[in-house]
């Protein structure tokens, strides 16, 4: 992960003061170190998921990369009103507000494995919302990998204590 970690930019007071925003996008403009952020963030979940869970819009990129690399599928999980057929949506909080993700109904197979991939946890409402979509589906959780963990902002126990800790989280990165 150093590679990784020494293309990410890091940014003050954005996008408001006192934040310190670690961008990926560097990362992703890097072949060899986009290439290891796509193999790390599946490696610890190896043959337990058919479809990766891209969360919009960085999830993408990761979900994309990485499917290509492992032979699986992926779902797009997509901010609401995106996509075409007929969806199930979550919503989930935001500061001021709510906001829904999106995925098609009957995309996958019941019981279909899925690993949600995004590039930060954070709160956790948004992979939360994800994983409770996934579920809603009638899919699995395979479990949730990202990029970038705010460790101080409480994902991870969010994510647990609406879990009841079934979900496995891993993160390449904290801070």
């Amino acid at each position: 992960m150093v590679l990784v970690e020494s293309r990410l930019a890091v940014i003050p007071d954005f996008p408001t003061p006192g934040i310190l925003f670690r961008d990926l996008t560097p990362v992703f403009a890097d072949g060899p170190a986009f290439h290891a952020l796509a193999e790390a963030i599946t490696e610890p979940f190896a043959g337990r998921f058919e479809h990766l869970g891209g969360v919009e819009a960085r999830g993408f990129l990761l979900a994309g990369a990485a499917s290509v690399l492992c032979g699986a599928g992926v779902l797009p999980v997509r901010k609401a009103g995106k996509l075409p057929r007929a969806v199930l949506s979550e919503e989930y909080a935001l500061e001021y507000g709510t906001a829904a993700l999106e995925v098609h109904e009957g995309e996958l197979p019941p019981g279909s494995r899925v690993l949600i991939v995004d590039d930060v946890l954070a709160t956790g409402g948004t992979v939360g919302a994800a994983a409770r979509l996934v579920e809603r589906a009638g899919w699995v959780v395979a479990g949730i990998s990202v990029a970038i963990e705010l460790e101080g902002l409480g994902g991870r126990e969010a994510l647990d204590r609406a879990s009841g800790g079934a979900y496995e989280v891993r993160s390449l990165l904290q801070y």
